[in-house]
């Protein structure tokens, strides 16, 4: 099934990027990393968030941990958005701690460490495959049915057991 078909509730998509629900509802709210798949549209409504919508929030939560600024978070974050999140998984996001920046070749990557300052970086691709290994481990929802798709290897014993009877 093709990923577009699948979204992730908020408990998922925090376990999945390693943040708090508290840090996710807050971004969703002001915008920084809002749920692609479906919005909440009141209370009682489950968001839903793509799994493109979840690397963006484990990149927001590895930039939080090294000391960049939410605000210069945002801004690279709108960058993001802005180019449609195209070719994320071949991107290195770079920062010297005040400045996010996307460097698409190791040239790029190489003329931002010649500058002599710390820079801290991001292989997006890392990121991409820590996440599909988390969700793979995690239950999804069938945008079209709302059906609960269980990953590969379900976390309970009671699951596990029944898929071996089958």
């Amino acid at each position: 099934m093709a990923s577009e078909q699948i979204g992730y509730r908020g408990p998922t998509a925090c376990a999945a990027a390693g943040i708090t629900y508290r840090q996710l509802d807050y971004w969703a709210r002001t915008g920084l990393v809002e749920p692609s798949v479906r919005p909440a549209h009141g209370s009682g409504t489950q968001r839903l968030y793509s799994f493109r919508d979840v690397v963006v929030l484990k990149i927001v939560k590895r930039f939080l941990d090294t000391g960049v600024s939410l605000q210069n978070i945002r801004t690279a974050v709108q960058h993001l958005r802005e180019r449609g999140f195209r070719d994320l998984e071949r991107m290195t996001l770079m920062s010297d701690g005040a400045t996010v920046y996307e460097c698409t070749s190791s040239d790029e990557v190489h003329a931002l460490l010649q500058g002599g300052q710390g820079i801290f970086g991001i292989a997006v691709g890392v990121v991409w495959r820590d996440v599909e290994s988390a969700l793979s481990q995690l239950h999804g929802e069938r945008v079209d049915t709302g059906e609960t798709l269980v990953g590969p290897n379900p976390a309970d014993e009671l699951a596990r057991r029944r898929n071996r009877a089958v």
